[in-house]
Protein backbone atom coordinates (compact mmCIF):
# COMPACT_ATOMS: atom_id res chain seq x y z
CA UNK A 1 0.00 0.00 0.00
CA UNK A 2 1.06 2.96 -0.78
CA UNK A 3 1.01 6.37 1.42
CA UNK A 4 -1.03 7.80 -0.32
CA UNK A 5 -3.21 4.90 -0.02
CA UNK A 6 -2.69 4.23 3.69
CA UNK A 7 -3.33 8.59 4.79
CA UNK A 8 -6.22 7.93 1.93
CA UNK A 9 -7.73 4.54 4.27
CA UNK A 10 -6.56 6.77 7.88
CA UNK A 11 -9.14 9.50 6.36
CA UNK A 12 -12.06 7.17 5.67
CA UNK A 13 -11.80 5.21 8.85
CA UNK A 14 -11.22 8.52 10.98
CA UNK A 15 -7.82 6.87 11.94
CA UNK A 16 -4.67 8.08 13.53
CA UNK A 17 -0.92 7.95 12.26
CA UNK A 18 2.23 7.82 13.52
CA UNK A 19 5.77 8.33 10.65
CA UNK A 20 8.36 10.44 10.32
CA UNK A 21 8.64 13.91 8.46
CA UNK A 22 11.63 16.06 8.68
CA UNK A 23 13.36 13.18 10.75
CA UNK A 24 10.74 14.14 13.13
CA UNK A 25 8.18 11.14 14.86
CA UNK A 26 4.89 12.76 14.50
CA UNK A 27 1.17 11.65 15.53
CA UNK A 28 -1.08 12.87 13.34
CA UNK A 29 -4.69 13.15 12.63
CA UNK A 30 -5.11 13.00 8.56
CA UNK A 31 -8.18 15.79 7.75
CA UNK A 32 -8.00 16.19 3.80
CA UNK A 33 -5.93 14.47 0.97
CA UNK A 34 -5.28 15.53 -2.47
CA UNK A 35 -3.23 17.89 -5.16
CA UNK A 36 -2.10 21.39 -5.17
CA UNK A 37 -0.48 22.78 -7.86
CA UNK A 38 -0.40 18.69 -9.20
CA UNK A 39 1.64 17.82 -5.95
CA UNK A 40 -0.09 15.30 -3.66
CA UNK A 41 -0.13 16.85 0.06
CA UNK A 42 -2.33 16.51 2.78
CA UNK A 43 -3.64 18.33 5.95
CA UNK A 44 -3.05 16.77 9.09
CA UNK A 45 -3.58 17.83 12.88
CA UNK A 46 -0.74 16.80 15.12
CA UNK A 47 -1.24 15.73 18.26
CA UNK A 48 2.08 14.09 19.37
CA UNK A 49 5.38 13.55 18.78
CA UNK A 50 8.00 16.39 17.97
CA UNK A 51 8.73 19.13 15.42
CA UNK A 52 10.92 21.62 14.35
CA UNK A 53 8.75 23.92 16.59
CA UNK A 54 7.60 22.11 19.09
CA UNK A 55 3.79 21.45 19.69
CA UNK A 56 2.13 24.45 20.64
CA UNK A 57 0.11 24.42 24.29
CA UNK A 58 -2.85 25.76 21.67
CA UNK A 59 -4.79 22.97 19.99
CA UNK A 60 -5.53 25.55 16.90
CA UNK A 61 -1.96 25.81 15.90
CA UNK A 62 -1.11 22.22 15.60
CA UNK A 63 -2.35 21.93 12.15
CA UNK A 64 0.53 20.35 9.53
CA UNK A 65 0.13 20.76 5.41
CA UNK A 66 2.83 17.70 4.48
CA UNK A 67 3.99 16.98 0.82
CA UNK A 68 3.24 13.21 0.71
CA UNK A 69 6.42 12.23 -0.38
CA UNK A 70 8.33 13.69 2.08
CA UNK A 71 6.72 11.49 4.77
CA UNK A 72 8.47 8.14 6.10
CA UNK A 73 7.67 4.92 7.53
CA UNK A 74 4.12 5.92 7.90
CA UNK A 75 1.65 3.43 10.11
CA UNK A 76 -1.92 3.84 10.97
CA UNK A 77 -2.15 3.57 15.01
CA UNK A 78 -4.65 2.94 17.90
CA UNK A 79 -4.87 6.51 19.33
CA UNK A 80 -8.22 7.55 19.02
CA UNK A 81 -9.13 10.41 16.62
CA UNK A 82 -7.71 13.91 17.49
CA UNK A 83 -8.66 17.03 16.25
CA UNK A 84 -9.05 21.01 17.20
CA UNK A 85 -11.68 22.91 17.88
CA UNK A 86 -10.95 24.94 14.22
CA UNK A 87 -11.25 22.23 12.16
CA UNK A 88 -14.09 23.72 10.32
CA UNK A 89 -11.81 26.61 9.08
CA UNK A 90 -11.10 26.61 5.19
CA UNK A 91 -7.93 25.13 4.55
CA UNK A 92 -5.69 26.29 1.87
CA UNK A 93 -3.23 22.81 1.63
CA UNK A 94 -5.28 20.88 -0.70
CA UNK A 95 -6.91 22.28 -3.68
CA UNK A 96 -8.06 19.44 -5.54
CA UNK A 97 -9.69 17.17 -2.89
CA UNK A 98 -9.55 13.36 -2.73
CA UNK A 99 -10.59 12.60 0.59
CA UNK A 100 -11.97 14.65 3.22
CA UNK A 101 -12.77 13.62 7.25
CA UNK A 102 -16.39 13.97 7.43
CA UNK A 103 -18.54 15.26 10.52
Amino acid sequence: MTTYDLVKQAILNKQCVTCYYNDYLRKMTPHVLGQKNGKQQALFYQYGGQSSSGLSADPIKNWRCIPIDKIENISINNDPFQTANNHSRTQTCVDSIDAEITY
